[in-house]
């Protein structure tokens, strides 16, 4: 990419890091981005998975209990705080707790008792299997 280009065109469009609207009322991001016509690639949505997942296990890490789990189970955090973002994961406190003892059976059972659980389905029920038996759900 030509660096003068970008300048220019990152000095006319300016570099908006949230969504926005724009003067005709098009859905924009970051540098002129149009995402209501243009959309993103799968390359792009790639990228911002892996940039995703990897502000998820910055965040993951900060359990102390996190590093003692199974792959399996840390998956199950990641998809949670991933969904979730780490804020309404907080509110989890019983799951939280179950987790910090290591009762992964229990932490299940709340995961299941949530508000959230109701709003995903089988996404909650899915994960809580996980969860509950170290295992992926056959799909």
């Amino acid at each position: 990419m030509d660096n003068l280009l970008r300048d220019l065109l990152i000095r006319h469009e300016g570099m908006r890091l949230k969504p926005y609207r724009d003067i005709v009322g098009k859905l924009t991001i970051g540098i002129g981005r149009n995402l209501t016509d243009v959309g993103i690639s799968k390359v792009e949505a790639l990228v911002l998975l892996a940039s995703d997942i990897e502000r998820c296990e910055r965040e993951a890490a900060t359990f102390p209990w996190f590093s003692g789990l199974t792959q399996i189970r840390k998956y199950v955090i990641l998809s949670m705080l991933f969904n979730l973002g780490l804020p309404r994961f907080l509110k989890f406190e019983k799951m939280l707790h179950a987790l910090s003892g290591g009762a992964c059976e229990q932490a299940a059972v709340e995961m299941l008792n949530s508000q959230w659980s109701k709003q995903v389905g089988s996404r909650a029920q899915e994960l809580a299997y996980m969860m509950r038996h170290n295992d992926w759900v056959r799909v």
